[in-house]
């Protein structure tokens, strides 16, 4: 975690937290580092080439101007994709040879919040060592090399050498027509519901499952710069599962504002959430052989039940911090197929770098019409256990995580519900906080489970307070 940047971006509210300021000198600082940083020996006429999109929020309209204004004022080539998915601006830079992408969203947070997410040019989530370097030039503090004064600037670009901003509409349909390449049946016959969360899929989710012969029925999608995500999409399913149960669908597929999440809804109106999906697609991919010995990966707040659920299949899977950076980086290193977390963050590696509500939907809907199936059947060999979870305030996060009260009521905890539950303690990246989560076989365990860690933490005197 850095001061600006988090796992995924810099966000925080519109000119409050994050400025257009602080967009000009990123793209100020990208345009130079990907052309004239002498580290990469490039020659004096090399242009760099990013690729951008946003969402629909009223302020990425404001961080686009600014964002390309400082590329373009570096001697970049900008090319615009303008309203479209996180995964799309992904696709785009690993397939159309850009120095990096930028996404502006602030994902599933409500509209006064926006972000700037960062990718290179493989399309995954920029390289740590990259992101320092901005935020050292962002507070000044940033020296290229063989610089030997103070207060280095990025020069500006001046005739021929500045860049221009360039309409690249023709990327998102690319990047369309791919998402129908990975179609492998028609959807003709099937009544499919579609939450855009007035974001990102607004056009591209219909137009899709339109084009592959779906009948659609879409909510969510007038934006109006102030209503993403507001009581509709990933974040609050329960519109579409109304939805889908009065309309007599046959599946619902939830996205939030930059749709790198994908839940669903199945034909009885029951939320299938991102536990159940990756439960549903590894269990199909290990009967069509295309397993192997791949693992899930999850993150280490997955549901209790996914792993029980994968046991009794014979699918290992590995655990991972919060956040799909940290999911991406495990399946690339040990070369699994499929991850991702509880919100709706899954990974198809072999189609993708990163999360994507598209192809997500597309998998799924391929495990119910190759199998000749429902989506509650699919899901009928995974049980979601109760989970209780609750934010402390402690005065210290690393003091009481290390503390001898405290570690010795969690293992209270764990040994009393043994193989029926687990318990979590852990630290937010982001506040003085402490998630203290229980899972068992009833809410009433999982609640006592909580409680006594909690108490403990009060014990030990590290309590604030309970969020």
């Amino acid at each position: 975690m850095g001061k600006y940047f988090g796992t995924d971006g810099f966000r925080g509210e519109s000119n409050v937290d994050l400025t257009s300021e602080h967009a000009f000198k990123i793209g100020l600082f990208l345009g130079w580092y990907y052309a004239k940083n002498p580290e990469f020996g490039r020659s004096k006429d090399y242009k760099a080439r990013i690729v951008m999109g946003k969402d629909t929020r009223r302020s990425s309209y404001m961080f686009e101007d600014a964002l390309s204004a400082g590329l373009a004022s570096a001697g970049a080539d900008v090319y615009l994709l303008h309203v479209t998915s996180t995964p799309s601006v992904a696709y785009c830079a690993r397939t159309e040879n850009f120095d990096c992408g930028v996404m502006i969203s602030a994902s599933h947070n409500p509209f006064q919040d926006n972000g700037i997410k960062l990718i290179n040019s493989s399309g995954e989530k920029m390289q740590d060592a990259v992101i320092d370097d901005i935020e050292k030039y962002l507070d000044g503090e940033y020296k290229p090399l063989g610089f030997k004064g103070e207060n280095w600037q990025v020069p500006f670009a001046v005739g021929e050498d500045i860049g221009s901003v360039i309409d690249y509409s023709a990327g998102r349909n690319r990047y369309i027509g791919y998402l129908m390449t990975l179609a492998t049946c028609s959807y003709k016959g099937y009544r499919v519901g579609l939450d855009c969360s007035n974001g990102s899929t607004w056009q591209i989710a219909q137009n899709v499952f339109n084009a592959l012969g779906a009948q659609t029925f879409v909510i969510n999608n007038q934006p109006n710069g102030l209503n993403v995500n507001l009581d509709c999409g990933s974040t609050h399913i329960e519109g579409l599962k109304k939805f889908v149960r009065e309309n007599h669908l046959h599946v619902g597929f939830a996205f939030d504002g930059d749709a790198d999440r994908c839940l669903a809804v199945d034909e009885n109106g029951n939320e299938i959430n991102g536990d159940m999906i990756m439960y549903v697609c590894a269990k199909y991919m290990q009967k069509l052989g295309v397993l192997g010995d791949s693992k899930v990966v999850t993150t280490v707040m997955s549901n209790f039940g996914l792993y029980k659920a994968l046991d009794e299949l014979g699918i290992g899977y590995e655990k991972t911090a919060v956040g799909d950076k940290y999911v991406y980086e495990n399946m690339a290193e040990n070369d699994h197929f499929i991850g991702g977390e509880q919100s709706g963050h899954i990974i198809f590696r072999k189609y993708a770098t990163t999360g994507d509500g598209m192809i997500t939907a597309i998998k799924l809907m391929q495990c119910i019409v190759e199998q000749k199936t429902t989506l509650s059947k699919l899901t009928e060999g995974i049980v979601m256990y109760p989970q209780v979870l609750k934010n402390v305030v402690v005065t210290d996060k690393e003091e009481a995580l290390s503390d001898a009260i405290v570690n010795a009521a969690v293992k209270a905890a764990e040994e009393k519900l043994g193989s029926d539950g687990r318990v979590l303690l852990r630290a937010s990246g982001t506040e003085p906080v402490l998630r203290v989560m229980a899972e068992a076989t009833t809410k009433e365990a999982a609640e006592e489970a909580v409680d006594s860690m909690i108490a403990a933490i009060k014990e030990a005197g590290k309590l604030v307070r309970i969020k």
